[in-house]
This record gives C-alpha cells, sequence and structure tokens, in this order.
C-alpha cells in the first residue's frame, strides 16, 4: 500500500521543465540577431501569403485569435511585403460634367498623373485668364469687330431709310425704340401726340388710323428684318469673337488633347471644356467683379472657375507598390469617402471639387487592414463594404440619401471601379457568429488566417523568443537580457501555456513581461536584465492583481472561512476552484461535505437546487449517480440518497474540475472511513471512474499551498490532482522547494481508487469474480452500507404493506 501511494506520488523534477541559462551561447542578448517575421504561426502566415497573392475575388481574409497573438504586428509586415512587389495603381479624379454637372465624370490616370493633370488645367485657365482679355484689347480684334459692324450698320441704315420713306409717303414720322418702330402722324408739317390726335375730327381720325394699320404691316416687316440683322451682326461678333480667342488659347488645347490622345474621356473632356469657354467668353474678358447690394450687406460677384478644376481623389504619386492602408477608425465617411457642402447666400450647395475619397479609394488595386470590432460597430459600413465588394464599384454618397423621406438635388459621381483586399483582423468570435449569421461573410472572406495562443517549447523556438527579446531591447532601448533572464522568460511562456512542452504566442504578455523586468534592472543599476530582475517584475505583478486573493487567505487563516489542512473527518474534503478576475486567475479551497441516508433520490446537489449552479458543475453531480449504480448497482437497488454541499460558497459554482472531490466525500460517508483533511483534491472524474485533467492546474496548486504556508506547513499537506494534468506543471520555484523539503506533497492518480487510498490510506479493493470486494477495503464498506440500506428499505416498505392491509381488513 505504501509503495503504492509512493509511485503516486510526484517528485520535484516532475512539477516544472526548467530552462538551463547554461545551454544558450551567449552571455546576453545584445549578441543576438533581432526577431524579424512572425514565431509559431505558421498556417496564420500561409493562410495570408495565400490571400494576398491570390487575385480571384471574394479571397478576401479574416486574421482570427485571441488578443496578443500578434495578428496585426504579423498581417502588417506580410501585407506590406506582399505589396512591394505589385504594381503601383492609378490615379482617380473627377472632373466637371458640362452636358449634366450632378454627374461629375471619374477619370483614370497612371500614378501620378492626377495631379499633373489637375496642375495642367490649372495652368490652362490661368492663362486663359490672361490672354482672353489681352485678344479683345487688341487692334487686330477691333478691326475685325469694325468690319463686321461696318457692313450691318450700311444694311440697318438702309432698313431705317426704307422706313422713313414709307412713312413720309403717307405723312407719318419714324422713330425707333428697343420695343420697335414708333410712328407718328404729321398735321401742318408737324407730328402730333395722342390729345392732339384726340382732337381731330372724327373722319380725320378715322382716315389716319386706316393708313397707319397699313403703315405698321409695312414697317414690322422691316423692323423683323432689322431684328434678323442684328441677330446675325451678334452671331457674326461671337465667331469673331471665337475665333480670335481660339487663335490665342487652341495650341494649349490642342497641346493637351495630343498628350492625352490615348484616353478617351480625357479627350472628350478638353472638347467640353473648349467649347464651355467660347460660350462663355464674358467670364474671361475682365476680372472686375460684379457688384450688387443685398439689403443690409454689399455683396460681389465674380466669374467662377472651379468647374474648370480637376479634383484628385486618389494620388499614388508617392506611392511604392501597391497600397497598404490601415485603417483605424472605419466609420462610413472614412470609408466611402462624402461629399461637402459650403454655406451660400445661407444654402447648402455642392459640387464635384468637394467630392472627398476614403480610404477604400487610397486602397483600391492594393490592401485596407480593418479591426472586424470597430468595423462591425460603424454605422452603415459594414453592409456597404459588402455590396462594394459584390459590386466591384465604389459609389460616393452620402449615407442617409436614400432615407430621405423629401428627394433632393445631389450629385452623383460616377462610381470608381473597385479591386481590393480587405484585411479583417478580430476575434475567433466575431468570424464565428458572421459566418453563421452573414452568407455574404462566407462569400467575401473566403480565407481565414487562424493565429494559435501557443507553439511547441522547440529549441527552434525558444531561439526565436531569445530573438524576440534582442529585437524588443532595441526597439525600446532597453537593457538586454543575460542567460538567466532568458531562461526565466521562457519558463513564463510555458507557465501561462499551461504546458511544459509549449510555448505562449501571447507576445503581448511576453512583451510586457520584458519592460517590467528592464524596469526593475534600471531601478536595481543592473547593466543587464538578470533573473532576480525577471523573478521581481512576475510578483511585482502578481502583487497588484491579488488583494482579494491575500484577503481569502486571511479570512481562511483566521478560520473565517472554514478549511481544515490536518486531521481526519468523514465525508468532508477539500476542494479547490479557480477565481479568473480579468488576466490574474488564482485558487481558492473550499470545503466540500457529503451527507448520506436512505432514499431513493440519489445524489442531490444543494448548489443546483437553490439555483447557485452552473450547467456543468450540475452535470459533474448527475455523473457521479451514473458511476455509484454502475460500481455498486449490479445485484441490487440502490436505496441511497446523498447531499452534497460547498460550505461557505455564496456565488455561483460551474465546472466539473470538483466532481472527483465530491465523490471521495460519498463514498467516506457511506464506508464511515475519514479522509485525511490536509490532503486537497481536483479533478473531474467520469461514470467509469477516471480521473479526467482539469484547467487552471498551476493555479489551484498554489493556492492551497498559500492557504497551508499560512496556516503552517507540516509536511502532511498536499495535492491530489489528474495524472494528465503532469504536462501541465508549472509550478512556482517555492511550491518546488516545499516538495523538495518534505513540507508539500502532490500526487497524481489515473482513477477514483487511486485517489480513495491516498485520502484513507485504506485499499480501494477490486472487484472479485462474484461481485463482491475484498474485505475491509473501502469499496466493501461502502457495499456492505449499500446493501444494508437495501435491505432497511425493503423493511420499511413491508411494514408499510402490512399497516395498509390492515387498515382496509378494519
Amino acid at each position: 500500500m505504501g509503495k503504492k501511494i509512493e509511485m503516486l506520488e510526484l517528485t520535484p523534477d516532475q512539477l516544472k521543465k526548467q530552462c538551463d541559462p547554461k545551454t544558450f551561447t551567449f552571455k546576453t542578448t545584445e549578441e543576438i540577431e533581432p526577431l524579424y517575421g512572425s514565431v509559431g504561426q505558421k498556417r496564420a502566415v500561409d493562410a495570408i501569403d495565400f490571400g494576398v497573392d491570390i487575385d480571384t475575388a471574394g479571397f478576401n481574409i479574416y486574421a482570427s485569435g485571441p488578443v496578443g497573438t500578434g495578428k496585426n504586428t504579423l498581417v502588417r509586415a506580410h501585407v506590406n511585403k506582399a505589396a512591394k512587389s505589385k504594381p503601383i495603381p492609378s490615379d482617380w479624379c473627377y472632373v466637371n460634367n458640362f452636358i449634366d454637372p450632378n454627374y461629375p465624370t471619374a477619370i483614370e490616370l497612371p500614378a501620378g498623373g492626377g495631379k499633373v493633370f489637375a496642375k495642367e488645367m490649372d495652368e490652362l485657365i490661368k492663362y486663359c485668364r490672361i490672354e482672353i482679355p489681352k485678344v479683345f484689347g487688341s487692334e487686330d480684334y477691333d478691326r475685325k469687330r469694325e468690319r463686321s459692324l461696318r457692313t450691318y450698320q450700311k444694311k440697318r441704315e438702309e432698313l431705317i431709310l426704307q422706313a422713313s420713306k414709307k412713312a413720309e409717303e403717307v405723312n407719318f414720322q419714324v422713330k425707333l425704340s428697343a420695343s420697335g418702330i414708333v410712328i407718328s402722324p404729321i398735321i401742318d408739317g408737324k407730328p402730333i401726340n395722342r390729345k392732339e390726335f384726340e382732337k381731330l375730327p372724327d373722319e380725320q381720325q378715322k382716315e389716319i388710323r386706316i393708313t397707319s394699320e397699313k403703315l405698321e404691316e409695312e414697317l414690322n416687316q422691316i423692323w423683323n428684318s432689322l431684328r434678323v440683322l442684328e441677330r446675325e451682326a451678334r452671331i457674326k461678333i461671337k465667331e469673331v469673337e471665337q475665333q480670335i480667342s481660339l487663335t490665342a488659347i487652341g495650341h494649349m488645347l490642342e497641346a493637351l488633347s495630343e498628350k492625352y490622345v490615348g484616353y478617351h474621356k480625357i479627350c472628350n473632356y478638353l472638347n467640353e471644356v473648349e467649347q464651355d469657354i467660347i460660350e462663355n467668353l464674358e467670364d474671361f474678358k475682365s476680372d472686375k467683379k460684379q457688384t450688387f447690394p443685398v439689403p443690409g450687406i454689399e455683396m460681389s460677384l465674380e466669374p467662377s472657375f472651379n468647374r474648370y478644376k480637376v479634383n484628385v481623389v486618389v494620388d499614388n504619386s508617392d506611392t511604392q507598390g501597391a497600397p497598404v492602408i490601415i485603417e483605424s477608425n472605419p466609420s462610413y465617411y472614412n470609408l466611402f469617402g462624402r461629399i461637402d457642402y459650403q454655406l451660400k447666400l445661407g444654402s447648402p450647395v455642392t459640387d464635384f471639387t468637394l467630392v472627398k475619397g476614403g480610404a477604400l479609394h487610397q486602397a483600391n488595386s492594393g490592401f485596407i487592414i480593418i479591426q472586424a470590432l470597430d468595423l462591425l460597430t460603424s454605422f452603415f459600413s459594414w453592409g456597404t463594404l459588402k455590396r462594394t465588394l459584390k459590386s466591384g464599384e465604389l459609389c460616393i454618397e452620402n449615407f442617409g440619401e436614400q432615407y430621405r423621406a423629401i428627394p433632393s438635388s445631389v450629385i452623383k459621381p460616377e462610381p470608381i471601379p473597385i479591386n481590393v483586399k480587405v484585411v479583417l483582423i478580430g476575434s475567433p468570435y466575431i468570424y464565428y457568429l458572421l459566418y453563421a449569421l452573414d452568407e455574404d461573410f462566407q462569400k467575401l472572406f473566403k480565407i481565414k488566417a487562424d493565429f494559435d495562443i501557443e507553439m511547441n517549447r522547440s529549441n527552434k523556438n525558444v531561439d526565436k523568443y531569445v530573438s524576440f527579446i534582442s529585437g524588443r531591447c532595441n526597439d525600446k532601448g532597453f537593457r538586454h537580457f543575460d542567460q538567466k533572464a532568458v531562461a526565466k522568460i521562457v519558463e513564463y511562456g510555458s507557465r501561462i501555456s499551461e504546458d511544459k512542452e509549449k510555448l505562449s504566442a501571447s507576445f503581448a504578455k511576453i512583451s510586457d513581461l520584458i519592460s517590467e523586468a528592464n524596469y526593475w534592472a534600471k531601478k536595481a543599476d543592473h547593466k543587464y536584465v538578470t533573473g532576480k530582475d525577471v523573478d521581481t517584475a512576475i510578483k511585482k505583478k502578481m502583487y497588484r492583481s491579488n488583494m482579494l486573493e491575500e484577503k481569502i487567505r486571511e479570512l481562511v487563516k483566521d478560520d473565517i472561512i472554514m478549511i481544515d489542512i490536518d486531521g481526519q473527518k468523514v465525508g468532508q474534503i477539500n476542494g479547490i476552484s479557480v477565481i479568473i478576475l480579468g488576466d490574474y486567475p488564482f485558487g481558492r479551497p473550499s470545503r466540500i461535505t457529503a451527507r448520506t441516508y436512505m432514499g431513493r433520490e440519489g445524489v442531490l446537489d444543494i448548489e443546483r437546487e437553490v439555483k447557485l449552479s452552473g450547467p456543468i458543475h450540475s452535470k459533474g453531480v448527475l455523473i457521479l449517480d451514473g458511476y455509484l449504480n454502475g460500481k455498486y448497482g449490479h445485484k441490487k437497488v440502490l436505496s441511497v440518497s446523498a447531499s452534497i454541499c460547498f460550505e461557505q460558497a455564496y456565488e455561483e459554482i460551474d465546472g466539473d474540475s470538483a466532481s472527483s472531490a465530491e465523490l471521495y466525500t460519498i463514498l467516506s460517508s457511506l464506508s464511515g472511513v475519514p479522509i485525511n483533511q490536509g490532503i486537497a483534491v481536483t479533478g473531474s472524474v467520469n461514470q467509469m471512474g477516471e480521473i479526467q485533467p482539469v484547467g487552471a492546474i498551476n493555479q489551484k496548486i498554489e493556492g492551497y499551498f498559500d492557504v497551508c504556508k499560512a496556516k503552517r506547513l507540516t509536511g502532511k499537506q498536499g495535492v491530489i490532482i489528474p495524472r494528465r494534468n503532469l504536462k501541465h506543471l508549472m509550478l512556482r520555484d517555492d511550491v518546488i522547494e516545499a516538495v523538495k523539503k518534505g513540507k508539500f506533497r502532490l500526487f497524481a492518480i489515473n482513477c477514483i481508487d487511486e485517489g480513495i487510498e491516498i485520502l484513507t490510506g485504506i485499499k480501494a479493493g477490486k472487484e472479485k469474480s462474484d461481485g463482491t470486494y475484498p474485505k475491509g477495503t473501502i469499496n466493501y464498506l461502502v457495499d456492505q452500507k449499500l446493501c444494508k440500506m437495501a435491505e432497511k428499505l425493503k423493511e420499511f416498505a413491508a411494514k408499510g404493506a402490512e399497516t395498509k392491509k390492515e387498515s382496509r381488513d378494519a
């Protein structure tokens, strides 16, 4: 018996995988090449490299992983690397649509061409504003204009003379006004007015009216001829102006047209610009402002030349390779652009020059990196991004336009074709939610880059840890680490991964420890960071977070929370739970008790009855029923009830790591054999009696150790753990030291029978072929007690039946 228990007891070497500083070939990390690239994320790297290289639509990337696994750093590094080898994308501009200004035209140009084209158009208009006024002040213009006007003037005089002759023939006088030809009758050689006309005899008035009507018909024809003549004169003058203007600016327009001969949209645009300049020469003739009064305000108005500007919304003149945009605030306007407004005369107005591009415009033909949670919590952003990726077109419109109660006239810039690779970075939880609830997500984000939280503790990965430390020290100007300090960091990486053969891939936590260790080395004035500095950083980090743990420990020490760590008691044991406060988990021992009695209710969980039990804990308790019936109920119906309670527990309890401890209390209560109170237990049990591994094993052991240390270590205290948890042991040095000195003990077991023997000092007993157990063993005592309970229950049932019969007979 003693030899068997001795085999189950763990040695100090099994409690932690040490990192021997002597295995390192360097003295300090100053000698080590800094880390460039990823550590332990081969799966994620392969996915990202595939995603950035494939051009098929829908193969966007979702980088999934917990916080601190280096998702952002790794994604940026690999995307930037891939972007360098890709071609530089085009520039995009918006220009005025002279046919319909509400629909600005999008123009694509080679990288840097947008800025050049905008400058050329500015210079063209500047040149026009200088040269056109000069042309209209030249002698050549005056001469051509006079020549055209001379011909018109001669014909006009002939028509006016013809009108005058016709009027004189019938004694009328002709005058020209803005509204037409005005005639007046002549009496006694003088023209008369209306009052004088009304004084004439009726017959004479009648005669004058008849003559006047005939004369007006003839003069109207002459007036129409005059109007036609004036219109022809204006057209002729305009033609002269246009011709002379074209002689001044035509060579500039021709030069631009020849330069952009391969760009159909630009050539059409330049033709429209030429036509608009010719039709609006008055805007170019003078720089004088037109002024007009508004009540209370003196306003001035000058011609606007903004319609000739080029609005460059994407400028890749300084871009090297494909663009990589990291959008930290993926709001609707930041992603998709916007249309600004300006107040003029109290009213908001806009035009194509106020169209602004967004991050997706800048990332076109490249990459954009967005945090998934930020994107999903930004109003309209997620839905619009999906529509953009599905349509392949990027539209700029202010959100809410489609929801206006009253339609309003707004500009609608021409959509720009888009081909962008979107990389979302987020948690696995968001990925699974989107995949399950949004069918578009499945179609658009076909590549999952899964980041692991751990990696193998191989020599190669340990070397990468060392390089990471070196790189961190170089980047931040920290003191470099010596061999012992590096060894401590490696051991810490295994501890937070909860596996001897693994290292944590949560480099945010490793970086924090490096920073804190450097701080304490600086405080101690060490040239290099030592192992003691790392230990100090770990202890101080724990100290900042363990106030509640210390208060619980004080309550145990003062016997406010009742925990026995010595002696023996029936139906009572110390279980260990874990409490997680943010990033700080710690173990807390709890007294578990069980009472057994006759009945058929089975195992009663008091926590479950009062709704303080989580579903996993309730499942663990129900498994105990299965174990008891399967082990002892082959030849009899179990007639036992048991109540289990976590004493002094006032919060919800969940998890099944205490199920083995609960089973031990039931076996102790049934057998009447007391349990060693110095040995605490953790581990879940299945219906076959096998002990299953649990989480936070190091914190649970250390939590019980700290309680025992606070109350007094006797050498009889210890913890029973599942043997399958051996690979997870990375205990503190003080716990290992106590084990070395025989002040604390640890046992690893595979089944319930091994555990009950350690706790009671009595053999469990194997079932014999006839279904019984060897006398004096725990299982024998339990089986006998269950048999007696079954017989007693039968006796009670028989007496109850006789009593009922007597009552009926009476």
